[in-house]
């Protein structure tokens, strides 16, 4: 029978703290319950999140994972990431919540990821594609490394093994084309600021803009290079 339809239901320890999460990322509240049980509805359009209350929750140790397939994922995370900015002054990168801006995980099809206050994925990719589409034009050398990175980092949270992974693939390709060694080294900067360390965090931003580059590949890396630098200078300040 067609027209099914899935609503994951979240835990969370802070409903209020989850609902201002969530509206930030353009949701409203469609229902509100505090007894006997605190729950709550939010709503983007078609996407529907139901979440629930548990005083001795830990997001820390959370496995809740939801996959949300969408039209077009890019823009979906541009939306999030203005009203994040908004509410919140910056843009989580780290810790519990944060959000993963869209990339190629290796073996996986394109998309980013939000890590919501409950320590709960939600996994927004394009929708139709698939893991055979992804796999027809696999990346070699060090754009492969990177994919394999992103696979520790954005897809499981390992950020320690993302940066082993990373830095081992940029010692093995000194020669690689420049345009790869600067999305290579942007990762790394953007990993830096999600293990607070920012000697990483800066010193691999630099490293990023000493790289020639032309004046199309420098166009092509703009989005990166922008988003590096907003986590890199927000690390530096504090924020």
């Amino acid at each position: 029978m067609a027209g099914e339809v899935t609503i994951p239901i979240l835990p969370c320890r802070v409903l209020d703290g989850s609902i201002t999460f969530y509206e930030a990322l353009g949701f409203r509240q469609t229902y509100r319950q505090r007894r006997p049980n605190p729950y709550a509805v939010v709503a983007r359009e078609d996407i529907q999140i139901h979440l629930f209350g548990l005083d001795d929750f830990d997001p820390a140790t959370s496995t809740g994972n939801v996959i949300v397939a969408v039209p077009d994922p890019d823009p979906l995370y541009e939306s999030f990431a203005s009203g994040l900015r908004t509410t919140f002054g910056r843009l989580p990168s780290a810790g519990i919540p944060r959000i993963l801006r869209p990339r190629k995980r290796f073996g996986t099809v394109r998309g980013f990821s939000v890590v919501d206050p409950g320590g709960n994925w939600l996994r927004f990719s394009k929708l139709g594609d698939t893991e055979e589409e992804a796999k027809k034009e696999p990346a070699a050398g060090l754009a492969r490394v990177v994919e394999n990175a992103a696979r520790q980092g954005d897809a499981r949270g390992h950020d320690g093994a993302a940066l082993e992974v990373l830095d081992k693939g940029l010692a093995r390709f000194p020669d690689a084309p420049p345009l790869e060694r600067v999305r290579a080294l942007l990762y790394r900067a953007e990993l830096g600021v999600r293990l607070d360390d920012r000697n990483v965090a800066t010193s691999a931003l630099a490293a990023a803009c000493a790289v020639p580059l032309s004046d199309q590949e420098r166009a092509t890396v703009e989005p990166d290079l922008s988003h590096a630098t907003e986590l890199v200078t927000g690390l530096s300040s504090g924020g």
